[in-house]
């Protein structure tokens, strides 16, 4: 006999495993995703931003977090820390313990620069396992790729409503302008769902990975006139453009 749970009379029945396009046949299932979170600081004045970057580095790195620490673009004593995980329970078991102690206690947090979000499948990946728990980390980790622009996102509720051919037809032309720039080693993304998660209630997450930032800031730019950006996405921002300083 099956353990499965069944829904009870006239309730839905709820999926929470993530598919992808078929292999001989079989289409793939996983019930695994990767959480990633940005926290976005400023050095108190009178400190060394950089040392504290690299405080924070260390810092991960003695308490096993794989991170990115970025210097913040917009602020001159800005500090971002990007960390991901399956077990969402590290960013509060491993994560928040980190700023409770010298140096770091005196980092003051941005929460409105605060994203937290999971990364999701379409259906059609060819290599689910891959797009799901390791492409973002192998994104984000690029040593070639020190320019990442994080933003979160939220559509409309018309967009919902859409019937499913349609959605499809609007996100495919989004989708093969964001191609047409991985190809061309110019911007590299992760995408994360941020139902739930977001304090502003946005939907999705977006991270924008390239060697220059010319490209992430074009790629931007040219998404503007799609249908899905100009008809159906009603919240963007707040922006963070951050310059890895260290990877742990």
């Amino acid at each position: 006999m099956s353990d499965e749970k069944q829904p009870g009379p006239g309730l839905p029945t709820v999926d929470v495993n993530e598919y992808g396009g078929k292999i001989d046949g079989e289409r793939q299932v996983l019930d695994r995703r990767l959480f990633m979170q940005l926290f976005v600081f400023t050095a108190p004045t009178g400190s060394d931003p950089a040392a504290l970057a690299k405080a924070l580095a260390d810092a991960c790195t003695a308490a096993d977090v794989r991170s990115c620490v970025y210097e913040d673009t917009n602020d001159p004593r800005g500090i971002g820390l990007l960390t991901w995980s399956e077990t969402p329970e590290d960013f509060v078991t491993k994560v928040r313990p980190l700023f409770g102690k010298e140096p770091l206690r005196a980092l003051a947090l941005k929460p409105e620069l605060t994203m937290l979000g999971r990364t999701y499948s379409s259906g059609q990946e060819p290599r689910l396992r891959w797009w799901l728990l390791e492409k973002p980390v192998e994104n984000v980790t690029n040593p070639a790729l020190a320019w990442h622009v994080w933003y979160p996102l939220r559509r409309s509720g018309a967009f919902a409503k859409l019937e499913p051919h349609d959605q499809s037809i609007i996100l495919r032309e989004h989708a093969s302008i964001g191609m047409a720039y991985g190809q061309q080693d110019l911007a590299h993304d992760v995408r994360l769902a941020c139902h739930g998660l977001d304090a502003n209630d946005n939907e999705f997450l977006i991270g924008l990975i390239g060697k220059d930032l010319y490209p992430l800031s074009h790629v931007v730019q040219a998404m503007r006139k799609t249908k899905q950006t100009a008809e159906y996405i009603v919240q963007m921002g707040p922006f963070f453009v951050g310059h890895v300083a260290h990877r742990t």
